[in-house]
């Protein structure tokens, strides 16, 4: 299967017969796991999570759905790094439907960001692939297919494989969706608070200013990208930037981020503890 996908051979019988295969299984819990099995045929990847990002809630894990699949790294991303991802974030900005690299979602520092080096390293992506399909007004679903060091980059002819077969995937996968999405709603978890939490994480301490620049540095944008967002100049942005590890008694993004992580942390806990007041 590594070798067909790398060198981009799917015949059209195959190619049909599979998507038949897949539109048959709709109903079926088999249905995802036939899916990664006919994409393996169009690009060879190492990693396949599938999730999907809702308006207010937590994103929904729909496979793997082996609990033991699922490493520490991967339960960070689903609880809480996520609102770091630019995968998440071009979401929320309203990016249309259809397949993309990651690097051309992501912020010109991502790579730079403790974000990427805590969850990407873990992972030992190279290259990352997403299906983005958009299953109603408020929810999106996506495919991200990720490859690790050791194959290299995703090569031009398995993406444009995946581009070609999206119109069909993109109706499957809906279709998937209308029929079993009871499955995974019912246990779907509530951001609660954590949407605030970039609006909310040093506040009282920064101004207003500051923390609208740590968000964007958090999510990877550099000092240009910041100016050119903000409609300042980039000495300005480093003399924010400056500021901001003052007032935290910070010196390095690292701690910046275990910060963050604590913040959401406690919004996290305060939230459970409201919820259980409530119950009461």
């Amino acid at each position: 299967m590594l070798k067909n996908a790398l060198q981009g051979q799917l015949e059209f019988p195959e190619l049909m017969k599979d998507l038949s295969t897949l539109t048959s299984l709709i109903r079926v819990p088999s249905f995802l796991s036939s899916l990664e099995l006919f994409l393996g045929k169009l690009c060879y990847f190492d990693t396949i999570v599938i999730v999907t990002y809702k308006k207010s809630f937590k994103p929904i894990l729909l496979y793997p759905s082996d609990p033991a699949e699922k490493s520490t790294t991967l339960q960070l991303y689903l609880n809480q790094a996520y609102l770091l991802d630019p995968l998440f974030n071009s979401i929320s900005n309203g990016i249309a439907p259809g397949t993309y690299r990651l690097v051309d979602m992501a912020p010109d520092s991502f790579e730079q960001t403790e974000y990427y080096q805590t969850c990407y390293r873990d992972f030992d992506l190279v290259d990352e692939i997403n299906l983005l399909i958009d299953l109603d007004k408020t929810t999106t679903c996506a495919v991200s297919l990720g490859r690790k060091r050791a194959v290299g980059s995703i090569r031009r002819t398995e993406f444009n494989n995946l581009k070609r077969v999206f119109p069909m995937l993109e109706a499957l996968i809906t279709q998937f969706w209308l029929a079993q999405s009871h499955e995974f709603t019912n246990r779907a978890p509530s951001s609660g608070p954590l949407k605030l939490a970039l609006k909310t994480f040093g506040q009282g301490v920064l101004t207003d200013r500051e923390q609208e620049i740590l968000g964007l540095l958090l999510k990877g944008h550099s000092s240009k990208s910041i100016a050119e967002q903000l409609g300042i100049s980039a000495g300005t942005v480093k003399v924010h930037r400056k500021n901001i590890h003052a007032r935290l008694d910070t010196s390095t993004q690292s701690e910046i981020f275990t910060l963050f992580l604590n913040h959401l942390d406690a919004l996290d806990r305060g939230q459970k503890e409201s919820h259980e007041q409530t119950s009461l």
